[in-house]
């Protein structure tokens, strides 16, 4: 669909403010369903119905802050771009102060102009959602055990047991109910997995792909939306940063090329780890591996190498739906 118009939308915790680029119209309504309500319906009454159909909503991904409004334009079946925070100010060029409704306006331009490219957002099901509360939640726990992991450690190399026996004590405490709640999360992860049979069947081809775990699957199913929301693995290779980029300019400016540190940190540690434990599993990449170190190759080069090997061949075994099948182990 190609779209007319747009509508820029600044979230905030308890308010939206909105701007018809059109008519140049702005607006203040409440963060709720009532607000959402009387901001669709006022924003409809300054088109035809025909003109409203093709005008697309757009805000910034908030978090918590912006799933209402995308879950009740969702319901409504009404196109709206959710767009990350770091593109649109990326967009603006060089901007000084804050303001909410400049900022709805300046959304509004950024759609606007892209009106013609623009795919509107899917919403992820409400499984999905529930995978991405719980890997989140996961994750934060991990951390935290990590962090008491470390103080422990501490303790017992500086102070020693017998002067802060009590605080190592505490400290094993809150490890062993920490690692009771990941287990507790992980099992539920597999639950939610198993009765969802899309999601089920999502999760068997990408974890057939050597060195992907259940941990990378969940992250891999949530932050592309269960391959919805990237149509190939260059696109999510850049997204994670792990996919290189050449640095060339004239004749005096030209360098390897490497990966951008704009990406999601997460994903890109994950992929790492995966690309470990394939070379362990997988006796091509293995060897791959090893020759490349032989002719003196960069580790961490040959690694990213592995790291795209892998992302290619996820989402090859997702398109193709079947199963990865490492056909090297048959020749040997």
């Amino acid at each position: 669909m190609k779209f007319k118009d747009a509508i820029g939308i600044d979230v905030s915790k308890n308010t939206i403010d909105v701007f018809i680029h059109g008519p140049k119209l702005t607006q203040q309504f409440e963060n709720d369903p009532k607000g959402f309500k009387k901001m669709f319906k006022w924003a409809m009454s300054h088109y035809s119905e025909d003109d409203f159909d093709h005008v697309i909503f757009c805000f910034e991904h908030t978090g918590i802050y912006s799933t209402p409004l995308s879950i009740y334009l969702d319901d409504l079946k009404h196109a709206f771009l959710l767009v990350a925070p770091l593109q649109i100010k990326k967009s603006m060029g060089m901007v000084r102060g804050k303001n909410d409704k400049v900022d709805a306006y300046r959304i509004a331009e950024y759609a606007y102009l892209r009106r013609d490219l623009i795919k509107p957002t899917k919403i992820p099901s409400k499984n999905i959602m529930k995978l991405q509360k719980l890997i989140s939640l996961r994750e934060k726990l991990v951390k935290q055990r990590a962090g008491f992991s470390a103080d422990l450690k501490e303790y017992r190399t500086v102070l020693g047991k017998e002067r802060h026996g009590p605080i190592i004590n505490v400290q094993n405490k809150m490890l062993n109910y920490l690692a009771k709640q990941i287990k507790a999360i992980e099992q539920e992860l597999k639950e939610l997995i198993k009765n969802d049979e899309h999601i089920n069947k999502v999760y068997k081809l990408v974890t057939s792909v050597d060195g992907i775990g259940l941990i990378l699957a969940v992250n891999l199913i949530v932050t592309t939306n269960c391959f919805i929301n990237f149509d190939s693995a260059r696109k999510y290779a850049c997204y994670a940063g792990i996919a290189p980029f050449e640095k060339q300019s004239g004749t005096s400016l030209r360098s390897k090329s490497k990966v951008s540190h704009t990406a999601n940190k997460n994903m890109k540690s994950l992929l790492t780890l995966a690309a470990f434990s394939a070379i362990q599993k997988n006796s091509e990449l293995k060897n791959y591996y090893r020759k490349r170190l032989e002719k003196g190759k960069s580790k961490m080069g040959t690694i990213n190498i592995i790291r795209n090997k892998i992302v290619h061949r996820v989402f090859a075994v997702v398109k193709r739906q079947t199963p990865y099948v490492n056909v090297h182990a048959f020749t040997n």
